[in-house]
């Protein structure tokens, strides 16, 4: 048997793109199975979008109001709504969060595997390394440098309901499986699934970068209207507050370093909204002066000096015994990741007050993220295929956050076994200092701590504020410098209202107001994700292999049928089809 093949339709990215002057073929008129040449939206200002902005900004500010005017009020209705929360919806981000690592890791296996996140054959935009590389930075930031220490020796002096008691053999291991069950597989696909679905349609699309626009395969036109609205908002809502706990962490660290290093014997919030305002005004200076390129670099400054005390622990720690950690940690982690995944409240009261303080926390605090890294790591996905980013995203974050808590976790625990009490060391958020108090250079240490938090702080606002004014002023790549700073103010305020609700316990504050101000988003990404397979299954790969299989099948058919195994498939025009026009002749 032999074939004649048709010539094979390919795009090359150094190819000049499709005319547009003479003869435009409109992107409507295009067979669903061919590839069209899309430009990414968004390159010039939109404007600012009246009603998504001014809702936002109102119940902002109502909200600040409130939690200045009358804190004690907003603190009993924040707890109330979380008591509601938790006892209807906790089930909610448990099932969902691990629903998504199903769901990504799914779409990469199937064959929606092969869909590349632009036009067909289209090389990604950056290479390998340098897309590891800025992956590596998106996983930094001040959730690493606040719990690098104090989650895995909290989990080791005080284990998690139904793992024994303190000090049982298997104290360390559990202690470590926990943490990087909350910090591996569960928040980077939570992140890829908004990260899948802001590119496909960007790069494949054309759509604009806005939440909303990935729901116009499910709500069609209506994405753009008053439902669009309402989807963008709850998303800046969610990066909103997400942020705000994210800065009021920092502060917490910031304050503790001080009292470490200064001898400071300061106590109360006041000092900690004191360090949000400083930190605020340095993001809006950063801002107005427009040294976005400072702040860059600064940025990357962060992430080598984040590996700088990194290897400073491991060298000067107890090195050995973090070395066994690694596949120690690992391999619990994989041992126990169902039943910790399947963890409720319904295991009784000690276990529901735990997940609020953990798990659920976190899953709350990753889905409010999800607009800022979902739209980073899109950003630099272009030319990938959905295979390559899910493998990427899933793994090289986790890989980083498994060798962080080995690190600063397994100095931690060394120390609490071998008799300096880490875990009893005043707050969690000074469980990081104390650690590298029991190292040479504990001054020069601490302070760098503070710098690299601090830093977090201000591109951090900055990163944040960006995505929120994209989502102000419909999707425009370079929102107008005026929203970005009021909205980096805002996240400022916020957090410190957070702070104050929280009382004594600050971090109290954080934690609740985030879960119930991300309960909305979880059904925004529920939706998205229905969303991106209805937008799969009809992409043009997929339009052109199921054409394939029946024509082939057909073919094959028919030529058998009529003349054994000497036949020949060849490709010609339908002769029930309207006769092609003839090209017009000069």
């Amino acid at each position: 048997m032999t074939t004649d093949q048709a010539p094979a339709r390919t795009a090359s990215p150094d190819a000049p793109p499709a005319p547009t002057t003479a003869h435009p073929e409109p992107v409507d008129e295009l067979h669903p199975a061919l590839d069209p040449h899309v430009e990414e939206a968004g390159h010039a200002r939109a404007g600012l979008d009246k009603v998504v902005f001014g809702v936002t900004a109102a119940i902002a500010v109502a909200f600040l109001v409130w939690g200045f005017v009358s804190t004690d009020s907003l603190a009993k209705v924040s707890g109330d709504s979380l008591s509601w929360t938790m006892a209807n919806t906790g089930w909610l981000f448990v099932t969902t969060s691990s629903a998504f690592v199903v769901f990504v890791i799914w779409l990469a296996m199937s064959r929606y595997g092969n869909i590349t996140l632009g036009r067909d054959g289209e090389e990604p935009e950056f290479r390998t390394v340098s897309w590891v590389a800025m992956m590596f930075s998106a996983g930094m930031g001040i959730g690493l440098m606040f719990y690098g220490v104090s989650e895995p020796i909290t989990h080791f002096a005080t284990p998690p309901p139904g793992t024994g008691a303190a000090g049982n053999p298997e104290a360390v291991q559990n202690a470590m499986a926990t943490t990087l069950f909350h910090w591996t597989l569960h928040p980077w696909a939570i992140y890829a699934v908004v990260g899948l679905a802001i590119a496909y349609g960007v790069y494949r699309k054309g759509r604009l970068q806005l939440i909303s626009a990935a729901f116009e395969p499910l709500l069609g036109k209506h994405a753009n209207g008053p439902a669009g609205k309402v989807i963008d908002m709850l998303a800046i809502f969610a990066t909103l507050f997400g942020s705000a706990a994210s800065l009021g962490l920092g502060a917490l660290q910031i304050r503790s370093g001080l009292r470490i290093v200064s001898g400071w014997s300061a106590t109360g919030n006041a000092i900690l909204v004191v360090i949000i305002a400083v930190l605020t005004v340095a993001f809006v200076l950063s801002a107005v002066t427009g040294v976005a390129k400072g702040i860059q670099v600064l940025s990357n400054i962060n992430m080598v000096l984040a590996v700088v005390l990194a290897l400073f622990v491991f060298f000067v720690g107890p090195t050995v015994f973090i070395l066994n950690l690694v596949p120690t940690s690992l391999g619990s982690y994989v041992q126990d990741l169902a039943m910790m995944s399947a963890r409720t409240g319904a295991e009784g009261g000690d276990t529901n007050t735990w997940l609020q303080s953990w798990t659920i926390f976190y899953w709350a605090w990753w889905l409010s993220w999800t607009p800022f890294v979902g739209m980073f790591i899109a950003r630099i996905s272009r030319g990938r295929t959905i295979r390559q980013f899910v493998s990427g995203v899933l793994l090289v974050p986790s890989l980083v956050s498994l060798v962080w808590f080995c690190i600063f976790g397994g100095a931690a625990i060394k120390l609490q076994q071998t008799g300096t009490d880490i875990a009893g060391a005043g707050g969690v958020e000074s469980q990081l200092f104390t650690t590298l108090q029991a190292y040479p250079l504990a001054t020069a240490t601490s302070i760098l701590v503070m710098v690299l938090v601090g830093i977090f702080f201000v591109s951090g606002a900055d990163a944040a504020s960006i995505v929120m004014g994209t989502l102000s002023e419909r999707g425009t790549i370079e929102p107008s410098k005026p929203t970005v700073v009021f909205w980096g103010v805002a996240t400022g305020a916020v957090a410190a209202v957070m702070l104050l609700v929280g009382g004594a316990d600050a971090l109290s504050g954080l934690q609740t107001i985030t879960i119930v101000a991300a309960l909305p988003f979880v059904l925004v990404m529920v939706g998205l994700a229905v969303s991106l397979v209805k937008d799969l299954r009809s992409d043009p790969l997929m339009v052109r292999q199921q054409y394939a299989a029946e024509a082939v099948e057909a073919a094959v058919i028919a030529g058998v049928t009529e003349h054994g195994d000497d036949f020949v498939l060849s490709v010609d025009r339908d002769p029930a089809a309207e006769p092609a026009q003839e090209p017009a002749r000069s």
